[in-house]
């Protein structure tokens, strides 16, 4: 199920709902669970989805509320919770003002278990269209369970910093993002 599309009322209305054929009290519901039982594991990976999505957006939010660099935990927190699980690389964009306050995040490739093909044209288009006066720059290694960046994320990296600054924008950081680790480039200063 896609719940990014449900309202944030819906979603707390499914996690706080009481499960069909399991005792309706949060405590009768523990009792009740057989973590074999096939009905339980889809309750559970239910209500797990519906509280990451929370979350996402709860961050989300704060992230909007000030600068990038006032809050880089919650962004740390963001990007774990948004890769957590995946079994394909992402590449995703942060767009920020001049203030670096978030203007949108996104989701901008898609890849396979062990790479992800990102276009620097697109990266361009995308920060143009967003008005963005900086981003920050993202991708998880699901495969490796190592967060430390490849000569390849590094060649990438000067090679959108290149490209975005003829167009005036500022690529601020780049994160790779394995399991509960999160590397900056800028504090590793790779950038």
């Amino acid at each position: 199920m896609d719940y990014s599309t449900v309202s944030r009322a819906e979603l707390v209305r499914e996690l706080l709902a009481p499960s069909v054929g399991i005792e309706t009290s949060y405590v009768g519901e523990l009792q009740a669970l057989q973590p074999t039982d096939t009905a339980v594991q889809q309750i559970l990976a239910h209500r797990l989805g519906v509280a990451r999505e929370l979350l996402l957006r709860d961050l989300h939010e704060d992230l909007r509320d000030s600068p990038i660099m006032s809050s880089p935990q919650a962004l740390r927190d963001w990007l774990r919770l948004r890769c957590a699980g995946l079994e394909h690389e992402i590449f995703l964009v942060v767009y920020l003002d001049c203030r670096h306050r978030v203007i949108d995040m996104e989701e901008l490739f898609r890849g396979t278990l062990t790479q992800t093909s990102v276009y620097p044209r697109e990266v361009i288009k995308s920060a143009l269209a967003h008005n963005a006066a900086a981003i920050a720059i993202a991708h998880n290694h699901p495969s490796s369970g190592q967060p430390r960046p490849s000569r390849a994320d590094e060649v990438l990296t000067q090679t959108l910093r290149s490209a975005l600054a003829l167009v005036d924008v500022r690529l601020i950081d780049h994160f790779v993002v394995s399991g509960d680790e999160v590397v900056s480039f800028a504090e590793c200063g790779l950038l």
